[in-house]
């Protein structure tokens, strides 16, 4: 069952709501009165909405596999918190929340009780409370019901507005950041700068009396004081092994591949360029998690790579064929496999590869890009980013209207020939059937 775009929002409003009320009980229960522990000043954990909402998209095909929708549940919520707690740092400086003091924690973002929790909520939401939640919604009437939605979402965006500037504000006069906030984001701090912000920063230090003061390296992990670029695991250090783990992944695939069957075959994500973005973001993700790990055994990393590994590879195909209505790989042919998406063998390949690329390959390229200038360093990384966010649209797009095509079959031979205008028509002249599937020759369209 696929929910639609309606249905999740809803979906991401209720959840956000019912996160706030179990965050304020949880609260009330531990210091004995009521404190609101929500980053927005009205009642809404978004945090608690968008996990849910990520359940309801990812989840729904394993509802009746338990131990892999509570295991599903474990990871993407395990993912989110640890997103956003890293982000919330980042941001104000701030640890907002901390499970260091728990056992199984990852950097005090997140911890096995935690993980364990949201696996039991996941099983509930999608065997439960969202087939619940869909009937009542439509029980409303349709235009009461987008209407009322509406009203609630932008109250809650402006809701952020305003706790975003009084985090910037309180985080910019204590006078400890490491940062300087943007002139226009000041602007609008400055501006902001009333009883409603000075009642925010109030709420938020007694919400969250423990909160830490973390300096932050600046300018993306520049070292300025040494000179060296991309010091530690930062975002030019990161973007650099996107480009070099989506390049090796690009190239391990295809001779793989050619291994199997004896043909060279492209394995890219998109239309330039020899770039596994899956592999790349794979490396990131893989990174970013086991980083503060890296000296431990390598039956830990390669347990955790396997997890993290399958849980990461069945989410990018269930993404890809919602937004793209294309499968690009199907294990259904290998036992042990789950709905086609993830394999058991493909699962333990994932866990070598954490192994492999944590001991051996990343202290490697860790030191090759620290080697770098900071300026042609900061050029490169800056021009690669912008490169592959056109590479990654335009992809986009000539799938998109790959797609179109195969599901319009009489009008494939007047758009090849150019004769339709616009956009469409120059997709149609220079990505047309045949180069697409070139690029894509394992894609698979559903419907």
């Amino acid at each position: 069952m696929r929910y639609s775009g309606y249905e999740l929002l809803w979906m991401f409003a209720v959840y956000s709501v019912a996160g706030w009320c179990l965050e304020v009980c949880a609260a009330a229960a531990k210091q004995k009165k009521f404190v609101n522990r929500g980053y927005l000043n009205g009642p809404f954990c978004p945090v608690y909405g968008l996990t849910s909402a990520a359940f309801g998209i990812v989840l729904p095909e394993l509802k009746e596999h338990l131990i892999f929708l509570f295991l599903g549940g474990m990871i993407i919520a395990a993912f989110a918190e640890y997103i956003c707690g890293f982000l919330l740092e980042r941001i104000s400086g701030q640890k907002w929340w901390d499970y260091s003091g728990h056992r199984f924690s990852a950097r005090g973002y997140i911890c096995l009780p935690a993980s364990l929790f949201w696996g039991i909520c996941a099983v509930l939401c999608i065997r439960l409370f969202d087939p619940l939640l869909v009937k009542l919604i439509y029980m409303l009437p349709q235009r009461a019901g987008r209407l009322i939605l509406t009203a609630v979402l932008i109250a809650a965006f402006l809701d952020g507005l305003g706790s975003s500037a009084a985090v910037l504000q309180m985080h910019y006069f204590l006078g400890r950041a490491a940062f300087e906030v943007s002139g226009r984001l000041y602007g609008l701090s400055s501006f902001l700068e009333n009883a409603l912000t000075e009642r925010i920063r109030r709420r938020m230090v007694k919400a969250y009396p423990s909160l830490k003061e973390r300096k932050r390296a600046e300018n993306g992990g520049i070292d300025e004081k040494t000179a060296v670029f991309a010091r530690g695991c930062c975002f030019y250090k990161l973007a650099m092994l996107f480009f070099i783990g989506a390049f090796l992944g690009d190239i391990t695939e295809t001779i793989f591949c050619y291994t199997r069957t004896g043909i060279i075959m492209s394995r890219s994500s998109v239309v330039y360029g020899p770039f596994s973005i899956v592999w790349g973001l794979g490396c990131v993700l893989l990174t970013v998690f086991l980083y503060p790990y890296r000296e431990k055994n390598d039956r830990y990393i390669f347990l955790a790579g396997t997890i993290l590994g399958g849980a990461y590879e069945y989410i990018c195909s269930v993404f890809s064929e919602l937004v793209f209505g294309t499968v690009f790989w199907d294990y259904s042919a290998i036992p042990f496999n789950l709905g086609g998406r993830i394999n058991l063998l493909y699962c333990f390949f994932w866990g070598i590869v954490a192994v492999v690329w944590l001991k051996m390959l990343y202290p490697i390229l860790s030191g090759w890009i620290e080697k770098l200038p900071v300026k042609w360093g900061k050029l490169l990384s800056n021009s690669l980013i912008l490169f592959m966010v056109f590479d990654m649209v335009l992809s986009g797009l000539a799938l998109g209207r790959y797609s179109a095509r195969q599901d319009e079959k009489t009008a494939v031979s007047q758009t090849v020939s150019g004769e339709e205008g616009g956009l469409n028509g120059w997709l149609d002249r220079h990505f047309p059937d045949e180069r697409m599937k070139c690029i894509y020759p394992n894609a698979k369209f559903v419907d």
